[in-house]
């Protein structure tokens, strides 16, 4: 039976965003590795519907789901808290590396940000990845992304 997660202000509505983040890194991985929300469901015993909940935030994923989601998913338990928020919502690295900002996850984990990743590192000449890093700049400039202001 699904229960209200509480996070840290108590509040049984909205997610905690450890849970946020650690459903959004299972997303990651598994359209990293083209799985289908169902097909892990399946693989874990559970409705595509559970997945979805995990992803989002919404259940909380125990520490022996969690297990078995790393391995279907060919990664260590650790990947899933990469990055992850603190307990001041900072996030924190392990070792003092350096975090990797938010909008680089976000884009990595939607379809086109995978399927750029897998062709662009398939490319063996760097002349040419750096001539498509300096179209894709060119493109991003010409719209005003806010990045750059529109400049």
């Amino acid at each position: 039976m699904a229960r209200a997660v509480s996070n840290a202000t108590g509040n049984k509505k909205t997610p905690s965003a450890i849970d946020v983040h650690v459903g959004s890194r299972v997303r990651l991985r598994r359209t990293m590795q083209n799985m289908s929300q169902e097909k892990l469901g399946t693989a874990l015993g559970i409705s595509f519907q559970q997945i979805q909940k995990y992803e989002k935030g919404t259940n909380r994923i125990g520490a022996s789901r969690m297990h078995q989601i790393a391995s279907a998913l060919e990664v260590p338990v650790s990947f899933f808290f990469e990055d992850a928020p603190g307990p001041d919502g900072e996030t924190v690295s392990g070792f003092g590396e350096a975090t990797t900002s938010d909008y680089v996850v976000d884009f990595v984990s939607t379809k086109e940000g995978i399927e750029l990743n897998r062709a662009f590192v398939r490319i063996t000449n760097s002349a040419i990845r750096k001539r498509i890093i300096d179209m894709v700049r060119t493109f991003a400039d010409e719209t005003g992304l806010p990045e750059n202001n529109g400049k």
